[in-house]
């Protein structure tokens, strides 16, 4: 990077992002650039900017900071990479990704700044997190309403490449705000049972098809319950998983030390050692 930097101008130290953007301006010359980097549109690089921000989250996950800051800068690639396709498109800069972006800011932080940007004399602001957050989607439907392209339909701006069960947290808490919601949580425990009766009953009285379909149900409504508990359901389900893989891996080094193997052991030897490292995870 530094033989770079020299050769494009930019100074060694500190780096700032107009050496990435330098950076991604010469990777899409179209003389000397890369051929894959000139090869790419918004539509070829978008499962990155999925990929970086799930290895970013991994990364706060495992509390590893160096791999974080590393992780970080990829996805912040991936938003200098559209900004440049942009740009050469005629479309926008990465400047104006920046000035609407903190436009955006300041708009839905009335507490904190004044209209011309300035901060909110003291004492003037909230100071209650779930006010605030109920200032924040007030504005952004007032936001969405002003939008001049089409009526907005109630559920617009979910983005369909979330996550599925993000997705469904998030189309199930813009419902909440027209108030259709269930009343408190037992509600939706009460919802869960009937979904999962649901899915038993498909299972023997209907086609794959129904059965598919109501376990999307079930599915959809343990992210309701999620959020109604207050738990990011994406975040929880990643903390299953991260545990089932734990004890997995622990299962199958129980098994070898005690002369068996992963592929060969039978269901009932595996679970009883299963049993084991839960237990031991308990004490």
């Amino acid at each position: 990077m530094g033989s770079f930097a020299l050769a494009a101008n930019v100074p060694e130290s500190p780096l700032t992002i107009d050496a990435l953007l330098t950076l991604m301006a010469a990777l899409r010359d179209p003389e000397t650039g890369c051929p894959w980097d000139l090869a790419q549109t918004h539509a070829s690089i978008a499962p990155y900017a999925v990929e970086e921000a799930h290895e970013v989250v991994d990364a706060i996950e495992r509390d590893d900071a160096a791999d974080l800051r590393d992780e970080l800068g990829d996805l912040l690639l991936q938003v200098v990479f559209h900004a440049r396709i942009a740009e050469e498109a005629g479309r926008f800069t990465f400047s104006d990704v920046v000035d609407a972006i903190v436009a955006k800011m300041v708009r839905r932080h009335p507490h904190v700044f004044a209209p011309d940007g300035g901060p909110v004399p003291a004492g003037s602001s909230l100071r209650d997190p779930a006010a605030v957050e109920r200032q924040w989607a007030a504005i952004k439907a007032a936001e969405r309403a002003g939008r001049p392209t089409r009526d907005p339909g109630p559920l617009d701006g979910i983005a369909r490449a979330l996550p599925a069960l993000s997705r469904a947290e998030k189309l199930s808490a813009r419902a909440a705000t027209y108030g259709f919601d269930w009343s408190d949580s037992a509600d939706v425990v009460a919802k869960v049972r009937e979904e999962t009766d649901e899915v038993a009953d498909a299972m023997l009285n209907g086609t794959p098809a129904d059965v598919i379909e109501e376990v999307g149900d079930l599915l959809f409504s343990v992210a309701n319950l999620a959020r109604h508990l207050g738990i990011d359901p994406e975040y929880s389900l990643r903390l299953g998983n991260t545990k089932f893989e734990r004890r997995f891996t622990a299962m199958a080094a129980r098994l070898t030390a005690d002369g068996n193997t992963l592929g060969d052991a039978s269901l009932d030897t595996m679970e009883a050692a299963w049993t084991a490292v839960k237990r031991a995870e308990k004490r």
